[in-house]
């Protein structure tokens, strides 16, 4: 029989007692909640430590509060996302709250099974990424459970955003390649999903403001859109499709970084060489953007500004401190780097 006795659960009685503090403040910081000072939370995060207090996580769900976030987004692929998920991780990083990612695919049927999984396991908030799931669909979870959205540009009551001014972002691209002298300027855009039933997706924004941007410079006949999934692939076979046509682009810009790397790939497999045959642009500028065999240039989106605001407005919503939905718009900003020059083919 083993007679080594049972070591006591620690209790947050025990954690206050020890601290010389009241349960009540112990309570806030395990919550991370607003108004807490620095000092308070360390003394009360050293007498956790101290004692081997760790909160139990099926007590706190009885509670109505499970500590937990949802992440939902399509694929682990696109490195923009590591960028939104490292801003989310850092805002949390001092807070009890643990993240959960679904990597649920492209198919609506797969992104809605996934958010109504996040939902049945209460978790107490979701952060979608672009969501492919209808918009019905978000708008019935996020009636019952804290959500933002992140991407789309859709507004609605039930749920907060945070979008990037996508519009502003493909002008600023189209404005660069025309100011180098191309005329003959493609965009790669995902179709988005069908069924989604969003009006204002990342990618109809973008598109929108490409073609508007076209128009202002006269170049609304030089405008051709090629819809792919943001992926290598997507963009591989944009690029191939675009760069064997009667009459290729000098430029190509497309809606994700991930997408112009597959175009890099379809040019190099024709011989083609960038800048010298053709100009590339992508966007979302993460961390390949700038690699030294790449140097590409990128529309900055701030993805890791975006993980962090959609974290913080989360647990805004999630711990009863505003009530009201917001729209938060991140700036973008064109980073300029060696993928793009002045077109050097006849007719550019």
């Amino acid at each position: 029989m083993d007679s080594t006795p049972k070591r006591k659960r620690v209790t947050i009685t025990d954690v206050a007692r020890h601290a010389g503090v009241s349960t009540a403040a112990v309570s806030k910081v395990l919550r991370n909640a607003y108004g807490v000072s620095p000092a308070m939370r360390e003394r009360v995060r050293a007498a956790m430590a101290e004692l081997h207090y760790r909160p139990h996580a099926a007590a706190r769900g009885m509670r109505g509060r499970t500590y937990t976030i949802g992440v939902l987004l399509d694929n682990i692929r696109n490195s923009f996302f590591a960028d939104i998920l490292e801003g989310i991780r850092d805002q949390l990083l001092d807070s009890e709250y643990t993240v959960l990612i679904g990597a649920a695919g492209f198919g609506a049927d797969d992104q809605t099974r996934t958010i109504r999984s996040m939902v049945d396991r209460q978790m107490d908030g979701l952060i979608l990424i672009a969501p492919g799931a209808p918009r019905s669909e978000v708008l019935t979870m996020a009636a019952v459970t804290p959500t933002v959205v992140i991407g789309h540009h859709d507004t609605a009551e039930v749920h907060d955003s945070v979008v990037d001014a996508d519009g502003t972002g493909a002008g600023l691209t189209v404005d660069h390649l025309v100011s180098l002298g191309h005329r003959r300027i493609a965009l790669v855009a995902s179709p988005g999903t069908r069924a989604s039933l969003w009006k204002r997706t990342p990618e109809i924004v973008l598109t929108r403001g490409y073609l508007e941007a076209m128009e202002r410079h006269g170049l609304q006949e030089q405008a051709h859109v090629l819809q792919a999934a943001y992926s290598d692939d997507g963009g591989y076979k944009a690029g191939m499709q675009l760069l064997t046509g009667a009459e290729p682009p000098t430029a190509i810009m497309t809606g994700a970084d991930v997408a112009a790397l597959g175009v890099l790939r379809a040019a190099d497999g024709l011989g083609l060489r960038v800048p010298e045959d053709l100009s590339l642009a992508g966007y979302n500028n993460t961390a390949t953007a700038a690699l030294a065999p790449v140097q590409l240039t990128s529309v900055d989106q701030a993805g890791h500004t975006m993980g962090a605001t959609a974290a913080k407005m989360l647990i805004e919503r999630v711990e009863g401190q505003r009530d009201r939905a917001m729209q938060t718009t991140m700036t973008p900003r064109l980073v300029v780097r060696r993928s793009t020059a002045s077109p050097r083919t006849a007719g550019g």
